[in-house]
């Protein structure tokens, strides 16, 4: 069924879709079965083959060492100077396994079920009881890279909650968990640039795939030092490019992370699934003023020992300490018991905009809870806290200027994950032959709603265990031959095209001024709580602004050189592009789901409403042209193990 607005179709109805490649039989033996049925290379054509990697986060450079290690030539490419500067090294807080060191219950049939409900039942049972198996593999190579875990006093592995859990399984190094993990990713991904497996270009940027026959088969780039165009081919090409929160501008994400290497594979027949699913993180800074370009987020860990907090009456200004413990609404812990302060994120971050739209929000704007650490320095003892988390309250307090040791947090959510992403199959293969998509930039794993620590974990999965089996099965079953040198020319005539009508506008408008006006309608119509009438809004005032940046942009400067407003140009075109397609995402699907809340699908407490009986389907998206509408390609998911209910933390 399509839909009109405004006298225009809002989509087209395609064909299903569905994953043939998951195995059939007990989900607990499914990965097993296909990493036997996978096709092998013999070690001596490994070499012969070249696979392109786009990104070196955690699973970009997982994949690129591991298929190093393997003997494929692999051709990597970050738009940092170093692959340390990917943005997995911001993450903060932990990751998960299913190790149950703690031994309260844990297992992977409970984080298995856990992802699963955390999400919101909008993902696949096969992906997630895979991430969930993995899980424990990760933490042992981790710990044989030198990645330095916390550790409790006789030695073990520590543990801390996150929330959506009752258990600890959540493996940390501080508040510095990313950083360490890409530090080990990165120390294997040099062992094989140094080895000569890996051929390594920082500071160039994907501007588009090279297709031949329909498969993808290589990447034009820009090296954004000299402006020089190149192109690369390959047998097989990787993206790991990330997720594109930062269509909404302020977002937690590093500013240059983007969704064009994504996108311009969307236009070439990439799926896009789910893109309205995007996470609204809990625990961020809150907004200072116009002069931000991002956002900083403090760990969900803190709600490990920090209660979250407002006064219980409407308007009151006075300074924390001054509020009795009588006077304060400790709201999580009382709407939800069972949880308290570890809600998941989607939960957390609703509760937080109610107490703050009923007037009772502090700091500037009205716009922030406490979240305060006094009762964990009573019982603990400051010194605990800060070895726990030392170098988060450092952080904060820098940014602030305010002692959270003495002072609660003000934290307020704000954009941060991206749960939708290119559609892909249990193998990771995109709906494009020859092009596999791993980490944040696939859909896969968090339906609706991704669960804390859950990030770090499937990015290692995809990277170090699941692409090296899947991608060697691909590569296994036939030779992919030599590149017409027309599939070539044809790439870069389209980036050289765009990059030419960047320049040629001279308009009166930065770019940031775009971006910034974009990302204002994104969280306004499509953020943390979206009607109707406001997305609809947004389906007309979105492609007028697109419009006017192609009449007003100015991008001063040439292609020749460095040029980093042409470099944004670019990445904001195609934020224009893709906001469109996230409402008509947002406007399709009329309930709630995870961090996807509609207004007019709520319960009579105001908890999220899911139609399973409509909604229980990967929505995934076909572009047809700009300006033109998108085909829906619906695939049906199905619950044999964890049925849906409704999802309740109370």
């Amino acid at each position: 069924m399509s839909e009109n607005h405004d006298s225009a179709i809002l989509y087209l109805d395609g064909d299903p879709i569905a994953d043939t490649a998951a195995p059939v039989g007990p989900i607990a033996d499914r990965w097993t079965t296909r990493t036997f049925e996978a096709k092998l290379v013999n070690p001596a054509n490994k070499r012969k083959k070249t696979v392109i990697v786009i990104g070196t986060g955690l699973a970009g450079g997982a994949a690129g060492a591991t298929l190093g290690e393997q003997g494929y030539h692999v051709v990597q490419f970050c738009f940092q100077d170093s692959p340390r500067r990917a943005h997995s090294i911001a993450a903060q807080g932990g990751i998960n396994a299913a190790k149950n060191y703690r031994n309260d219950g844990d297992s992977v049939h409970r984080l298995f079920y856990d992802t699963v409900k955390g999400g919101d039942y909008r993902s696949r049972e096969s992906n997630v009881h895979r991430l969930a198996e993995i899980s424990t593999r990760i933490i042992d190579q981790c710990v044989a890279q030198g990645v330095p875990f916390a550790r409790e006093y006789g030695g073990l592995l520590d543990n801390r909650s996150f929330g959506g859990t009752q258990v600890s399984r959540t493996f940390y190094a501080r508040g510095q968990t990313g950083q360490q993990l890409l530090l080990g990713a990165y120390q294997a991904l040099m062992r094989q640039i140094d080895a000569g497996t890996v051929e390594l270009h920082a500071r160039h940027e994907m501007l588009d795939l090279i297709m031949a026959d329909g498969v993808a088969r290589g990447v034009v780039v820009r090296d954004l030092i000299t402006g020089e165009i190149k192109s690369y081919t390959a047998d097989a090409v990787v993206l790991a490019s990330g997720g594109y929160s930062n269509v909404y501008f302020l977002s937690t994400n590093a500013m240059g992370s983007n969704v064009t290497a994504s996108w311009r594979a969307h236009k070439h027949g990439a799926y896009f699934a789910n893109p309205c699913f995007t996470q609204i993180h809990p625990t961020c800074i809150p907004v200072s003023g116009d002069h931000q370009s991002k956002l900083t987020l403090m760990s969900e860990s803190l709600r490990n020992d920090g209660r979250v907090w407002v006064p219980k009456t409407v308007g009151d200004h006075r300074e924390p300490g001054d509020i009795p413990e009588t006077e304060r609404d400790y709201y999580l812990e009382r709407v939800y018991p069972a949880f308290g302060n570890l809600v998941p994120r989607d939960i957390a971050s609703r509760a937080a905009k109610h107490v703050c739209d009923e007037g009772r929000g502090v700091g500037p704007g009205g716009l922030g809870v406490y979240l305060d650490f006094a009762d964990a320095i009573a019982r603990l003892g400051r010194d605990a806290v800060e070895a726990k988390y030392g170098n988060l309250f450092q952080m904060y307090e820098r940014i602030t200027g305010e002692n959270p040791y003495r002072t609660p947090m003000r934290i307020y959510p704000a954009v941060h994950y991206t749960m939708g992403g290119l559609w892909v199959d249990y193998d990771l293969r995109s709906t494009i032959p020859g092009l596999f998509v791993i980490g944040e930039a696939n859909f896969s794993d968090h339906g609706a709603n991704r669960l804390g620590a859950s990030a770090l974990m499937q990015g290692l999965a995809d990277g170090y265990f699941v692409l090296p089996t899947t991608l060697g099965d691909y590569l296994a079953r036939g030779p992919q031959g030599e590149v017409p040198a027309a599939a070539v020319a044809a790439a870069e005539a389209r980036v050289r095209s765009m990059i030419d009508r960047l320049l040629s506008v001279r308009g009166d408008r930065t770019v940031d001024s775009f971006h910034r006006e974009l990302g204002h309608l994104m969280w306004e119509y499509c953020g943390m709580e979206r009607t109707e009438a406001g997305l609809r809004k947004a389906l007309v005032l979105i492609p007028a602004l697109r419009a006017e940046f192609w009449e007003r942009v100015t991008v001063p400067g040439s292609g020749d050189d460095l040029n980093q407003s042409l470099e944004r140009a670019g990445r904001v075109a195609d934020f224009l592009e893709l906001a469109e397609l996230m409402v008509v995402d947002a406007l399709h699907r009329t309930e709630s789901a995870g961090g996807h809340f509609r207004a007019e699908s709520q319960t009579a407490d105001g908890e999220a409403a899911r139609d399973d009986e409509r909604f229980a389907y990967v929505a995934a998206w076909e572009w047809n042209g700009a300006g033109r509408p998108p085909t829906l390609h619906r695939e049906a998911l199905s619950f044999e193990y964890v049925h849906p209910s409704t999802r309740s933390y109370k």
